[in-house]
C-alpha cells in the first residue's frame, strides 16, 4: 500500500517536471517555496510563500486523496478555501506570469481544524440557558462561554466532553450571547459557533384584578417584566378558558360569564418562552340575573315577587317600578319580596343578585297589570219603569265596563267603553242588584266590584172603569200593579187639570165642570220614581143646563120657548107637561116652537141638553102658564054720540084683558074693573071704522096681541043708542 502512493508521488514528479521543462523553455517562472501552510478556519487553508519574481498570481492546490480544490491568488498569503473539517490536505503553490505557470511546489501539509458545533439554545427557566449541540467530527473537548450581550457583567465559560452545557443563575429576561467551539487530541481549537439566546422573563409581580359588573369584563394589571415581549392572561373556571395578549402591563379579558369564579394568572414571554404562571388570583364575577320569577297578587293589593337562587348571590334586590313613575324596591336575602300594589296600575318588576362584585346584569323586565280599578260613585240618573241611566267616573285600568242588573235568574247586562251605561228591557217596580265590572284585556274583569240595589220604577196603572155617583164625583177605578205605590189620577180638559190619589184601587174627583171632555190617566209613583201614565181614557161630563129659559106665547095654542146655548150640548128636547097633556119638540137649535098648548093652564117645563155622544141633562126650570084664552062674542054697543062699550064673554079662569080700538082718527084703548066683561070707551069720534081687539094681559103685564081682530063701523046717524055696524073679522098681526 505504501508503494501505492509512493507510485503516485513518481507519476506526479515525471509529469512536474516535463511542465518544468516546457516552462523553462518559455521562461517560465520560478517555482515557489511554501513557508508554511496552517488552517484557523474549519473550510480553509491559508499557506505563506516567498514571492516570486515575475509572477502575476499564484495557484494554490489542496489534495486530501479524494478531490483537488484549486484558488488563484494574487499574492502571498493566500487560502484554499471550500475544504473539509478536520481533513489532511497537501498543498503546492504555482506561480504564474504572462509567460506560463511554474511547476507545483514542494508539497506542504496543513490539516484544517474543526468543524464549529452546531448549537441549540434554550432558556428552561428565567435564570439559566441549556446549550446544545452535536458531536462535532475529530473533537475530544468543547469550550463554551457565555455574557451578557450588552458586554456588562462577567463571562463564564466551561469546558467539557458533553454535547450540552446549562448555565444558571443568570439575570432573567436578558439578551446572552453564548460562544462555542470544540478542540481536537492536539488541543487545537476548531471553529467557533456564536448565538444569541434570551433568559425567559420571570412572573409578573403585584397583579391587581379589576372588575366592570355591567360589562362583565376584567382589568388585570402587573408591573412589567425586564425581558418580557408579551404577556398573557389567562381566566380559568370550570367551564371555560378565557385570555388575553398585550404588550402592555394591562389586559382586558371579556365575555365573563356571570355566577362564575374565575383563577386569573399572568405569563410573561419572550422569544425564549413563558414565565412560570404567575400564583392565581381568584376572582368572583357578578351573579346572574335570577330566573323563574313568578309573581302573583292575592290578595288584590299584595303583590308576591318569588325568584329562584342564583349562584354567588349574597343578596337581592327586587324593583317594582309602576307606569306612574313610582318605584319601590326591597332588599332580602331570601328569594321572595311582598309589595303593596293599587288597581288599574302596570307594574315593571325586575330583580337583581348582588355580591361583592356589584350588581348582577339586568334579566328579563316582567310587567304585571292588576286588576282595573271598581267604580264607587255609581249614579242612576235616570230611573224608568222599565229602563235604569246609570253614570260613575271613568276608573284607572278600566278600557270596557260591564253592567249587569240581576232579577233572580233574570239578568240584563250592557258592556261599553264609556261611563255609562242604559240597562233597558227592564221590569217594572223591581228590585235590581245591579253591579258595574271593570274590565282590561290583560288582567279581565274585576270581579271584586261591589253591587247596589236599584228598583225601577212602578208599573203603569191600568183604569178598568169610570163612574159617576149620585152627587156627580167621579170616581175612577184601576187594576193595582204595584206594591206600595201611592197612584194619582189626572182628569185633563181644555177646561182646566183635576186629579185625586189613593194609595188603593181608585179614586173620586168632584167638581168637573159640565159639558167637558176630559183625558184621564193614572199614574203609580213611590220612592223609586214614577211610571209612566196609563193609556188614557176619555171622560165626558154632561152637558151644561142652559143657564137661561125663556117662553113666549105666540098664539094661544103656541108657544116659543127659547133658551143660552148649553156647553157641551148638541140637541135639545122641550117638553111642556101639564094635567091636560103634554108637548115635547127635539131641535139642534136653541130654540123651539110647541103647540097644542091649552090656554090658562100652568105647565111644568123641562129641557133636556144632549150631547153628541147621547150624554143628557135634565134641566128643570120654573112653572109656566099659558095666557089667558081668548075672549069670544066681542061686541060694541053705542054709548051715546061719542061712546063705545065693548063687551065680550071671558073664557075660563081669571083673567085681565085689555082692549084696543084702532081707527083713523086714533088708537083708543080701556081695561075693565076685575071681574067685569066689558068696558067703556068715551070720547070716541063717530063716522070712523076701528079695529077692535080685547086681549088677555100677563102676569108681567104683557098685552097678548095674537087674539082674533073684529071691524066695526061706527056711524054719526040715527039714535045714540044701539049697535055698532059689524063689518068683519081680521087676523090679528
Amino acid at each position: 500500500m505504501a508503494g501505492g502512493p509512493k507510485k503516485c508521488w513518481p507519476l506526479i514528479g515525471f509529469s512536474l517536471i516535463c511542465l518544468k521543462m516546457v516552462a523553462s523553455a518559455k521562461t517560465a517562472p520560478e517555482i515557489p517555496t511554501i513557508d508554511q501552510a496552517y488552517s484557523k478556519i474549519s473550510n480553509s487553508i491559508t499557506v505563506e510563500w516567498a514571492t516570486v519574481p515575475g509572477a502575476t498570481s499564484y495557484l494554490l492546490t489542496a489534495e486530501d486523496g479524494d478531490t483537488v480544490i484549486e484558488t488563484m491568488v494574487a499574492n502571498s498569503p493566500g487560502t484554499v478555501t471550500g475544504l473539509k473539517a478536520a481533513t489532511l490536505y497537501q498543498i503546492t503553490v504555482r506561480s504564474i506570469s504572462a509567460t506560463g505557470r511554474s511547476q507545483a511546489s514542494p508539497p506542504k501539509q496543513a490539516k484544517t481544524v474543526l468543524a464549529a458545533p452546531i448549537l441549540e439554545v434554550s432558556s428552561p427557566s428565567p435564570d439559566s440557558i441549556l446549550v446544545q449541540w452535536e458531536a462535532v467530527y475529530m473533537a475530544i473537548g468543547f469550550s463554551v462561554s457565555i455574557m451578557q450581550a450588552n458586554g456588562l457583567g462577567r463571562i463564564w465559560k466551561e469546558n467539557t466532553t458533553n454535547t450540552s452545557l446549562t448555565f444558571t443563575s443568570l439575570e432573567a429576561g436578558t439578551l446572552y450571547t453564548i460562544k462555542a467551539y470544540a478542540w481536537n487530541a492536539n488541543g487545537t481549537p476548531g471553529d467557533d459557533s456564536t448565538c444569541n439566546q434570551r433568559t425567559s422573563p420571570p412572573a409578573p409581580a403585584n397583579i391587581q384584578v379589576s372588575f366592570d359588573s355591567g360589562a362583565l369584563k376584567a382589568s388585570v394589571s402587573w408591573a412589567p417584566m425586564e425581558g418580557a415581549f408579551n404577556y398573557t392572561v389567562m381566566a380559568l373556571s370550570d367551564s371555560s378558558e378565557l385570555s388575553c395578549r398585550t404588550t402592555l402591563s394591562t389586559c382586558t379579558i371579556s365575555s365573563l360569564q356571570c355566577g362564575t369564579e374565575y383563577l386569573i394568572s399572568v405569563l410573561a414571554s419572550n422569544d425564549a418562552g413563558s414565565s412560570k404562571s404567575t400564583s392565581a388570583e381568584a376572582l368572583k364575577t357578578v351573579a346572574c340575573a335570577p330566573g323563574r320569577v313568578t309573581i302573583r297578587e292575592d290578595p288584590p293589593g299584595h303583590l308576591s315577587v318569588a325568584w329562584s337562587n342564583v349562584d354567588l348571590g349574597d343578596y337581592y334586590v327586587a324593583f317594582v317600578k309602576s307606569d306612574d313613575g313610582l318605584e319601590v324596591h326591597c332588599n332580602t336575602s331570601l328569594t321572595q319580596c311582598n309589595f303593596l300594589s293599587e288597581c288599574g296600575f302596570t307594574y315593571f318588576i325586575s330583580v337583581f343578585a348582588y355580591n361583592k362584585a356589584g350588581q348582577s346584569p339586568l334579566g328579563d323586565v316582567f310587567n304585571y297589570t292588576t286588576a282595573p280599578c271598581c267604580p264607587t260613585d255609581i249614579n242612576p240618573v235616570l230611573v224608568s219603569s222599565d229602563r235604569v241611566e246609570i253614570v260613575w267616573s271613568p276608573v284607572r285600568g278600566a278600557e270596557l265596563y260591564e253592567t249587569k242588573a240581576v232579577d233572580g235568574f233574570t239578568v240584563v247586562e250592557c258592556n261599553d267603553t264609556a261611563p255609562a251605561c242604559t240597562l233597558s228591557a227592564l221590569e217594572c217596580d223591581t228590585k235590581y242588584n245591579i253591579t258595574v265590572y271593570s274590565f282590561s284585556e290583560v288582567r279581565g274583569s274585576n270581579m271584586s266590584c261591589t253591587s247596589q240595589f236599584i228598583t225601577t220604577a212602578p208599573c203603569s196603572p191600568e183604569i178598568k172603569s169610570i163612574s159617576k155617583d149620585v152627587f156627580s164625583t167621579i170616581n175612577v177605578h184601576w187594576r193595582p200593579t204595584n206594591d206600595d205605590a201611592t197612584y194619582t189620577v189626572t182628569a185633563q180638559g181644555e177646561t182646566g187639570l183635576f186629579r185625586c190619589s189613593s194609595r188603593g184601587e181608585s179614586c173620586a174627583m168632584a167638581g168637573l165642570p159640565c159639558g167637558s171632555v176630559f183625558s184621564v190617566t193614572a199614574v203609580a209613583e213611590t220612592q223609586a220614581g214614577r211610571s209612566l201614565p196609563s193609556y188614557s181614557v176619555t171622560l165626558e161630563t154632561v152637558p151644561c143646563c142652559p143657564a137661561g129659559l125663556t117662553v113666549t106665547q105666540v098664539t094661544q095654542s103656541v108657544i116659543n120657548v127659547s133658551w143660552t146655548v148649553g156647553t157641551g150640548a148638541q140637541t135639545y128636547v122641550t117638553v111642556l107637561e101639564s094635567h091636560t097633556g103634554q108637548s115635547k119638540c127635539l131641535t139642534h137649535q136653541n130654540q123651539c116652537l110647541l103647540g097644542c098648548i091649552s090656554c090658562g093652564v100652568n105647565y111644568t117645563v123641562v129641557l133636556k141638553a144632549i150631547s153628541a155622544t147621547g150624554l143628557t141633562a135634565d134641566c128643570t126650570y120654573q112653572s109656566y102658564s099659558s095666557s089667558a084664552c081668548c075672549p069670544l062674542g066681542v061686541k060694541l054697543y053705542r054709548l051715546g054720540p061719542n061712546g063705545i062699550r065693548i063687551y065680550w064673554q071671558a073664557s075660563r079662569g081669571s083673567a085681565n084683558y085689555s082692549t084696543d080700538l084702532y081707527g083713523s082718527k086714533g088708537i083708543f084703548t080701556c081695561a075693565p074693573s076685575a071681574g067685569l066683561s066689558f068696558c067703556d070707551v068715551t070720547e070716541i069720534p063717530c063716522g070712523d071704522v076701528y079695529t077692535v081687539m080685547v086681549s088677555p094681559v100677563a102676569e108681567t103685564g104683557l098685552k097678548l096681541t095674537f087674539c082674533p081682530q073684529k071691524i066695526y063701523s061706527v056711524t054719526c046717524s040715527g039714535s045714540t043708542l044701539g049697535m055698532v055696524i059689524y063689518r068683519g073679522k081680521r087676523n090679528a098681526e
